[in-house]
């Protein structure tokens, strides 16, 4: 099967989706929505459009000189463009006409913004019922902080994720793209479709409210459970791990690999492997051992590494059946044999346009990918000529 392949039906055939949301997280659940059949229509700002249009370089340059972003391109893939001012009584207008028979509508502003254009959870709801309405906003729509904006790298910050990211004795670090606006994406993905299942049992819509916040704190996981259950501030580790020791980053003569033994049989292996008896020695027989001597036991493996590039110790390390995996720059990564089988990477036709293909396969009614990300308003006349006036 090819990326671009024609599957009918759709896993989503049937969903209408209007998406006044931009920039990244909710964007990212709406793309998702499209891959699969939805049919997503993207409300942007006449002459402006969503704020990532702009933020280039690096474009694409199709024939006709047009430029795409390529942070654009990432999360918009599949949809319909419409350019509507929704402070206008007209844009209102035009957006309650295409609520009338939608099944989702998606907004990231922030709260209560909406409600002076009619454009409110209680205002789109009584004209359709049925309506899921999907709000992502920094904190939600209740408590404290509702009232702020939000934004990735500073509810990094704030939710502790920084904190535990990073070398030890170096300054905390973020992640290295706005991880929690693309895990906030995937919840609110789960929260509409959540939503869609219980409207085939109650025939009625719901408001589906996602924090960036609340998201963030969700990702701490055992990190997070481990303060509740000790009441002890987790450290910050760098490239180790908190509770399994080998896990982390080691140096070849060339590069960097990792090795991952979560269990005391993979670390039999790995010793097996490396000539070596440290899984005789008493401090490193069982894992707790290993977590409590971990400052005497990584510098010995590490003056072992030394000895050799990083292709010897993969070599060695995976025919032993020992997990290990080398550290990619993005090029080696996008460029993978299983990169390409998996259809990871897509191209559009006619269109210059590449992007990162979507990781959710299903058997029977896959991802497609049938349009490329679309210039500003450039279904203006498609969408007007189909809404009843």
């Amino acid at each position: 099967m090819t990326p671009n392949s024609p599957i009918s039906p759709k896993a989503l055939d049937g969903i209408k989706v209007v998406d006044l949301s931009r920039v990244l997280a909710a964007p990212s659940a709406t793309q998702i929505l499209a891959d699969f059949g939805a049919d997503v229509i993207k409300i942007e700002r006449p002459d402006v459009g969503d704020e990532t249009r702009h933020w280039n370089p690096p474009n694409f340059i199709d024939t006709d000189g047009t430029a795409t972003s390529a942070y654009f391109a990432t999360i918009n893939r599949n949809k319909r463009s419409l350019t509507l001012d929704i402070t206008s009584d007209y844009g209102q207008s035009v957006i309650k006409e295409l609520i009338k028979d939608a099944d989702v509508f998606v907004e990231n502003f922030k709260v209560g913004n909406l409600a002076k254009y009619g454009l409110d959870y209680d205002s789109l709801s009584a004209i359709n019922p049925r309506l899921i309405y999907a709000s992502l906003t920094g904190f939600g729509q209740t408590g404290t902080d509702a009232h702020k904006a939000g934004y990735d790298y500073i509810i990094q910050g704030l939710s502790g994720l920084m904190s535990i990211t990073g070398e030890t004795d170096g300054q905390p670090q973020k992640v290295g793209v706005a991880v929690v606006d693309l895990f906030s994406g995937l919840q609110l993905t789960v929260g509409i479709l959540t939503a869609l299942y219980a409207r085939t049992h109650t025939g009625v819509g719901q408001h589906v409210d996602v924090a960036l916040f609340d998201s963030s704190l969700a990702m701490l996981a055992n990190v997070g459970m481990n303060h509740l259950a000790t009441g002890t501030r987790p450290p910050r580790l760098g490239n180790a791990h908190a509770s399994i020791v080998p896990y982390q980053v080691f140096g070849a003569s060339d590069g960097h690999f990792i090795i991952a033994c979560g269990n005391d049989g993979q670390f039999v292996k790995l010793c097996q492997a490396l000539g070596q008896d440290w899984h005789t020695d008493e401090r490193f027989a069982t894992n707790p051992d290993r977590v409590a001597h971990r400052d005497t036991l990584i510098p010995i493996m590490q003056a072992v590494f030394d000895a050799h590039p990083r292709a010897y110790w993969l070599d060695l390390l995976e025919k032993s059946g020992v997990p290990c995996g080398s550290i990619n720059s993005i090029d080696e990564a996008l460029n993978l044999p299983q990169t390409h089988d998996r259809q990871m990477v897509v191209s559009f036709k006619n269109s210059p346009i590449k992007t990162l293909g979507n990781p959710i396969k299903l058997s029977a009614t896959p991802a497609t990918y049938r349009r490329p990300p679309p210039t500003l308003g450039q279904d203006n006349d498609e969408i007007f000529s189909k809404i009843t006036k």
